[in-house]
């Protein structure tokens, strides 16, 4: 009996890291409207988390360019994207997963970064500087931190 307790223990841990493993940016599918239906991460994401990721210069940056009342505290808020307050309200969760890992799948000639891509940037360092990074470069944000951002926005209601 004890045995198949243990058994069943380390069969749930393994099913639990199987589905924990991120999928990688260039594998990501997107609908017609850019929205990702699947978590990225297999993990919930975590509201606190992705309140610090949107607030934090060296992650997100989103008060960059987006005013957030819920952010109150976080001082020199843009506005040059929209403002995200009630933004769980006017999109679903697969929308907002899909606007933050790659925002011009939805909004064609958006100035908002691509948090989850790799690969296929326009980069014209090289002819100016000749530093250019070389592809794939790593993704802005992970897919944990992604959904983490959408977890803090789907609390953004009106």
């Amino acid at each position: 009996m004890r045995i198949t307790a243990i058994t069943l223990g380390i069969t749930a841990l393994a099913a639990g890291a199987a589905l924990a493993d991120p999928v990688e940016p260039m594998s990501v599918k997107y609908d017609d409207y850019g929205a990702i239906e699947t978590s990225l991460s297999g993990m919930p994401g975590d509201a606190v988390e992705g309140k610090k990721v949107m607030s934090s210069r060296g992650l997100g940056n989103c008060v960059a360019c987006h005013e957030v009342s819920a952010l109150a505290d976080v001082p020199f808020q843009g506005e040059i994207g929209p403002s995200l307050d009630g933004a769980g309200d006017r999109w679903n969760e697969a929308e907002l997963r899909g606007i933050v890992a790659d925002a011009k799948k939805t909004y064609d000639g958006t100035m908002m970064p691509s948090f989850y891509k790799t690969s296929g940037y326009i980069r014209p360092g090289n002819a100016f500087t000749g530093k250019a990074g070389t592809e794939p470069l790593p993704p802005l944000l992970t897919a944990q931190q992604i959904e983490d951002v959408v977890a803090f926005l789907l609390t953004l209601k009106d």
